[in-house]
């Protein structure tokens, strides 16, 4: 999975979900998330419904698997208040239950289930399963995520560590207000370092109050969870709460910058030390979690240093025979999401255009696939038997799913956005292979509109996917929303072409060093396919793209030779050169596009930079950015904007003050998706 250049690639985005702490705020009367008459009489999407869907996050399953805790965060579009409470259901299906009115999120079961933990107002709480007996618990002000032990009598948290002296402190300047920068990584996706780390605290905890606290990474220049994402799910108990495993990167400045070294390191609480058990692998180890019976611990590695989209492995670390193993060897699909019971563990894959759940035997390594069909599967927890995990299609936001481990039969538990899906529709959404110039299978999904009328003639986009690895699946996306585009109209076409995961290691790796090659045939193949169809119009075609999509549709821009009417690009590379010099994890181009511009000879990649392509741009493009978005910084799109303008191209700027490479404010979103439109529709729709 590529987790560090990726535009709301889904399988990132169900990671997010579950790990992320929403704002929480109190009970607001404004909160109307009910269709109004008008939009029930138009039964489509709009961008106002889409902010009326509940979001879901935080599934997690009880001790004895009989209930399921989930959070629903809601959002006011018209002051942009965010609340957040927590809900439970039973697994085996029935009414949901909210337990918290005044806030409420990262919900944790505790004390073997008698109790739950739940952050609120930025300060821990307990309270019993029902919601009932709510109480804050002292001296937990202070931290960012936590977790229980599994007795109950200890608590980690982290917090961030202040150990780096600012300019101000320096010179005595308190007015100041400036940066002396000696080093790389001095910003990261969209913040800049402010000087601390995220450390991991222990304490005890006995259910009213918290003592003792000891920073275990004590003077250490490094964090854990790690930048930009501080995933909860990098930090982890052993069952018999005497252990805490976690990941890290012990790199700064230009080493950090290139390498994607992180490592996995186990804490002892008895004995006070810390051992990195990954040290031998040079690339990705994280997400750890320990087996039942604390004997060995399984994480996700990668095996090449700097290459951020590679092979996810499954690793096991045996404490008594101080081995490592790969059950995982000759499985050419990435393992996520990795759920230990007993003596089997269960993982997600992308697959196929999909993320289904598979079994994997660590003793033999043979996998069997428990899932099917059109939809992303992220698994949570295994108990009695049956598998709790997130489920998401094009055509449908987050929900719960019960899968029978044994039989693979699914049951969908909740319906959290119930008063949307009974009242508008959603357009039809269909697979097709078709064979590539080079003779090549490729995977696409097509989106219809709703009432789809093949009779009629359609205008249609090629959806070009960020990355450029990872995965395009059965996503629900709150701004690039396939049913979105549909409801207004258009037939989305969105190609898995190479680069993609879900179709083999060889697919995935090709785009590296060939960013402007196969993989943008592949896409002139799959809408050049379409534009035969007799329901769409060849005349009404766009491409549209956000990331590596963003560049996709400026590189398309050069070579689309008249197939294109209308382009829209979010937060793209436009200038590979100054992009080299302006962006942060270094070791991405060094893979991708070869290494620095002043090598000699200057690697190959830089001959796929759009902006050798100006001179041929024709098609109106719409160029979208945050001003926040350090990953491409936003310079990126101005000189694109520029370049059309000076080129007569026609052309317009979205330009967001207070976003990053994602646009996540609700009124910044809905303009986003109001100007989208008036673009496709100008040069689409009008005659």
């Amino acid at each position: 999975m590529n987790r560090f250049f990726l535009m709301a690639a889904s399988v990132l985005m169900m990671l997010l979900i579950y790990s992320c702490q929403p704002v929480e705020k109190s009970a607001d009367s404004s909160f109307d998330l009910q269709l109004t008459e008008q939009e029930k009489e138009g039964g489509i999407m709009s961008p106002e419904i889409l902010w009326k869907f509940r979001r879901m996050g935080n599934i997690i399953a009880s001790p004895d698997g009989k209930t399921v805790l989930f959070t629903l965060t809601d959002y006011n579009l018209e002051n942009e208040n965010i609340r957040t409470n927590i809900f439970s259901i039973p697994s085996a299906g029935g009414e949901k239950v909210q337990l918290t009115d005044t806030g409420g999120s990262s919900p944790s079961w505790i004390m073997n289930g008698k109790k739950i933990a739940y952050r609120s107002g930025g300060h821990l709480w307990t309270m019993n399963p029902d919601g009932s007996s709510r109480k804050k618990i002292a001296n937990m002000d202070d931290f960012e995520i936590y977790s229980v032990s599994p007795e109950g009598d200890m608590i980690y948290f982290t917090r961030r560590v202040k150990l780096d002296e600012t300019p101000n402190e320096k010179h005595d300047m308190p007015l100041a207000n400036m940066r002396i920068i000696d080093d790389l990584m001095f910003r990261h996706w969209d913040n800049w370092h402010d000087y601390s780390y995220s450390h991991i605290f222990i304490a005890s905890f006995d259910g009213n109050t918290v003592s003792g606290e000891k920073d275990i990474m004590e003077g250490q220049r490094f964090e854990s969870p790690t930048s930009p994402w501080f995933d909860a799910s990098e930090i982890c108990w052993g069952p018999e709460g005497k252990k805490i495993a976690y990941t890290s990167k012990h790199l700064i400045g230009k080493d950090a910058a290139v390498s994607t070294n992180t490592d996995i390191f186990v804490y002892s609480i008895d004995e006070g030390s810390t051992v990195n058990i990954s040290k031998s692998n040079k690339g990705f180890d994280h997400y750890p979690v320990f087996s039942p019976d604390g004997s060995k611990i399984a994480w996700q590695s990668q095996e090449e240093e700097g290459y951020e989209s590679d092979l996810e492995r499954l690793f096991i670390y045996d404490f008594d025979e101080s081995s490592l193993t790969n059950p995982s060897e000759g499985w050419d699909y990435n393992i996520e999401n990795i759920c230990w019971a007993e003596d089997m563990i269960y993982f997600s894959s992308p697959y196929l255009g999909t993320a289904q759940v598979f079994s994997i035997d660590p003793a033999s390594g043979e996998i069997t696939q428990i899932s099917d069909g059109k939809y992303n599967f992220s698994p949570s927890a295994v108990t009695n038997g049956d598998i709790i995990a997130g489920i998401q299609s094009m055509s449908m936001p987050t929900e719960v799913a019960t899968i029978d481990a044994g039989t693979g039969e699914m049951d969908i538990i909740t319906s959290v956005n119930k008063h949307i899906s009974d009242n508008i529709k959603m357009g039809e959404t269909e697979e097709e292979y078709i064979k590539t110039k080079d003779g090549k299978d490729l995977q696409m999904w097509i989106i219809y509109p709703p009432d789809f009328d093949p009779s009629k003639e359609y205008p249609a986009l090629l959806y070009c996917k960020g990355g450029p690895q990872g995965m395009l699946g059965q996503s629900w996306s709150y701004r690039w929303n396939y049913q979105m585009m549909a409801a207004n109209g258009y037939i989305v076409v969105a190609p898995n072409r190479r680069g993609n995961s879900g179709f083999g290691s060889g697919w995935r790796e090709q785009i590296s060093g060939d960013y402007g090659g196969k993989n943008m045939q592949d896409y002139l193949d799959a809408i050049d396919y379409m534009a035969k169809k007799p329901f769409i119009d060849k005349e009404r075609l766009g491409a549209v793209g956000a990331s590596y999509g963003g560049y996709s549709v400026f590189y398309l821009a050069g070579i689309h030779e008249g197939r294109f009417k209308a382009l829209i690009s979010h937060c793209g590379m436009f200038n590979i050169e100054s992009w080299y010099g302006s962006t942060e994890e270094l070791w991405f181009p060094n893979k991708d596009i070869g290494g620095p511009y002043w090598e000699d000879p200057e690697p190959a990649g830089y001959e796929y930079s759009p902006h050798l392509n100006v001179d041929k741009w024709t098609a109106p493009i719409l160029i979208i950015v945050g001003e926040h978005d350090y990953r491409i910084p936003y310079t990126q799109s101005l000189e694109a904007f520029t370049a059309a303008q000076m080129n007569d191209v026609p052309s317009k700027l979205l330009f967001f003050h207070d976003e990053t490479h994602f646009v996540t404010s609700p009124q910044n979103a809905v303009i986003w998706q109001r100007e989208f439109f008036e673009w496709l529709d100008t040069y689409l729709k009008n005659d």
